[in-house]
């Protein structure tokens, strides 16, 4: 099957902008990027966000595990990925200004419109983050590119900042990458919340009292006459929601105990559907 052409033209960038791409906020927000619209730097990735409730474009690992990150805090309101730099002429003007060649398309030569990874909402104040391994930022020509992104964003008062994978937390990542599809769990809703709040506690003490994760989560199921797998995936939403506060600092392994890492369980914020 031959590769669908992802070069820029004029007429492409006028699409975008009339498709409402950079704009909107929260689950409305349009990325100008998507991922069928640029080769990807590692797996791409579409996943649903817990802040915004809408999948994200994510066009590499490094900006899936940092998304992972804003997700999870508390202090986030609102992700906007692959945040145009608009309009063309303000990043063209920029690069013409500092003397440096604003970026084209290999194909076309026509300019590119410019984005930021994150444009983010933390404590109703937007940030705006690069994201780039830390092995491409002495890269003479991206350090240019960046040089664009920066002025502009010092024009509107925007704090911008780079992010490498050196600044990534391995072990928390992981953990919430390792929960992050069970923040919205239809079990939930199907066992009802007399039986979760049952399986809370049958599986809060068999953990407490040395049990490995998965044989506490195993034995609960078989208990409750559950199909196999749900009280790990229940365990794995307790998590999410931040229902039992855990270290996330350490790495979450079914095999090991839990009992040293779960610092707090509140039985009672299911009942307030929490």
């Amino acid at each position: 099957m031959a590769k669908r052409k992802r070069e820029i033209t004029e007429a492409k960038i006028e699409r975008f902008i009339k498709e409402g791409r950079g704009q909107g906020t929260g689950k409305e927000y349009l990325p100008w990027l998507r991922i069928q619209d640029v080769p990807s730097e590692g797996r791409a990735t579409r996943g649903v966000g817990w802040t915004t409730g809408r999948r994200h474009e994510l066009l590499s690992d490094i900006e899936r595990d940092y998304c992972y990150l804003l997700d999870y805090s508390d202090d986030v309101s609102d992700i906007r990925e692959q945040f145009p730099l608009l309009p063309l002429e303000e990043t063209l003007l920029i690069a013409e200004k500092v003397g440096v060649e604003h970026p084209t398309d290999p194909k076309t030569g026509i300019p590119i419109v410019m984005t930021t990874d994150f444009m983010i909402t933390f404590k109703d104040k937007n940030y705006a983050r690069t994201v780039k391994p830390a092995s491409q930022i002495e890269n003479e020509r991206t350090i240019e590119k960046f040089e664009i992104e920066r002025l502009y964003w010092e024009s509107r008062h925007v704090d911008w900042g780079m992010i490498t994978d050196q600044d990534l937390p391995e072990a928390l990542i992981r953990n919430i990458e390792w929960v992050h599809k069970e923040y919205h769990n239809d079990d939930v809703s199907e066992l009802g919340v007399y039986t979760v709040q049952n399986l809370q506690r049958m599986l809060a003490s068999r953990l407490q009292d040395g049990e490995t994760i998965a044989r506490a989560c195993l034995s609960c199921d078989e208990q409750l006459g559950l199909e196999v797998g749900t009280s790990l995936a229940m365990f794995r939403h307790f998590i999410a929601r931040k229902i039992w506060s855990v270290n996330m600092n350490e790495r979450i392994q079914p095999t090991l105990a839990a009992k040293d890492f779960i610092v707090n369980v509140q039985v009672e914020k299911l009942a307030k559907g929490g």
